[in-house]
């Protein structure tokens, strides 16, 4: 194993951060890429990879490391330590108030046609010359920030893998996973092997976030090519959203963290037989079908159903109360699906968002993700 240290540009005199990667086998085949907390209060992966370390470093020792794995535990040493009045704010750049998972760049529009002077049949050679292209221009990112720098070394890491899984959770969920569509009969087994019980696919859900700069790519230079070039779909990326902000126990991690050793078994990058493929708990759904419930009114928050459990169209999910006008606000899904995830706190505020329902049938247009 390797471990490297990356310095961030120092957001002020004295001051400077790191980010630490952690490099298992040998480098030049098969890559995959693992980071955890990008929003640095979501706490699951941080503890996943723990895990998956000594794993990995067993695999080594026995020499059956046939490609390299990357892992990336503290992704994200700036939002981790945005502590506010012994409040976590890890979700947006209190200096810029960006989200820390969005505003990565469309390598498809900054890749341009010049490249394809020097394309040809060669789908394993076009893939070289692509990860060429694509490293030129990370190296030129700008990296006047710290948030700009943290961009750069994350791309930097991540952007010739051949796998890239961007590890988070929700405020309370069961374990599902966001892919595009063109990736998920590579990412079926992922689902699979993890027991996801949503798997949500876009082609291109908006906002640049981390796991589509990876991925999106390829399936936009296959568009573009399409006919006078092979593109391979050559980075499977998926963002796997382990659960909720609480489920950080040992127990838990150390499944997850089996369960994502026998995945990269199955990927051949760890020499051994996978085990066999557990059925796939739900099939994929939609991003656009996704529903998002809201708070009608200010109030107590009282949950009818759990996450996991597959909803009616026109069941009540949740209640919102107001005791001083013994108000209570019952608000019913419209469509059919499971609860994938929902909110933490129980004192609602109008507007705000309350749980998601992954429904089969798309609806929604534009960006697809929050803030």
């Amino acid at each position: 194993m390797q471990r490297y240290q990356h310095p961030l540009s120092a957001p002020a005199p004295g001051c400077q951060r790191l980010v630490t990667s952690f490099h298992y086998g040998p480098a030049g085949g098969t890559k995959v890429y693992l980071q955890s907390s990008l929003h640095a209060d979501e706490l699951p992966g941080m503890l996943v990879l723990h895990h998956l370390k000594p794993l990995l470093a067993q695999a080594e020792a026995a020499g059956r490391m046939l490609g390299e794995v990357v892992l990336v535990p503290v992704c994200n040493p700036i939002g981790l330590d945005q502590t506010v009045l012994h409040a976590q704010l890890g979700r947006f750049d209190l200096a810029t108030a960006h989200n820390f998972n969005r505003g990565y760049p469309d390598f498809a529009s900054v890749i341009g046609d010049d490249i394809a002077d020097q394309l040809g049949s060669d789908v394993a050679a076009n893939t070289r010359i692509i990860r060429a292209a694509q490293a030129r221009i990370v190296q030129a990112l700008p990296q006047t920030s710290e948030l700009e720098s943290l961009r750069k070394v994350l791309l930097g890491l991540a952007h010739d893998a051949d796998v890239v899984l961007d590890l988070h959770c929700d405020a309370e969920a069961v374990l599902h996973l966001y892919t595009e569509e063109p990736y998920w009969p590579q990412a079926e087994p992922l689902a699979r092997y993890l027991g996801s019980q949503a798997q949500l696919l876009a082609r291109g859900s908006g906002g640049n976030s981390f796991d589509e700069s990876c991925s999106q790519l390829w399936w936009k230079l296959q568009e573009r090519f399409a006919g006078r070039f092979p593109i391979a779909l050559a980075c499977l990326s998926a963002t796997v959203e382990l659960r909720g902000q609480a489920t950080v126990d040992h127990a838990t991690a150390m499944v997850d963290a089996a369960n994502l050793f026998a995945y990269l078994q199955h990927l051949g990058v760890i020499a051994g037989q996978p085990p066999a493929q557990p059925p796939l708990l739900q099939p994929p759904t939609p991003l656009a079908g996704s529903e998002t419930l809201h708070a009608p009114m200010a109030g107590v928050l009282v949950f009818l159903r759990e996450v996991g459990d597959f909803i009616q169209a026109g069941e009540v999910v949740f209640e919102i109360i107001d005791p001083t006008l013994d108000r209570v606000q019952q608000i019913q899904a419209s469509i059919n699906g499971v609860l994938f995830a929902r909110e933490s706190r129980r004192y609602a505020t109008p507007g705000m968002d309350i749980c998601k329902i992954a429904g089969k049938v798309a609806f929604r247009t534009g960006n697809l993700l929050g803030a």
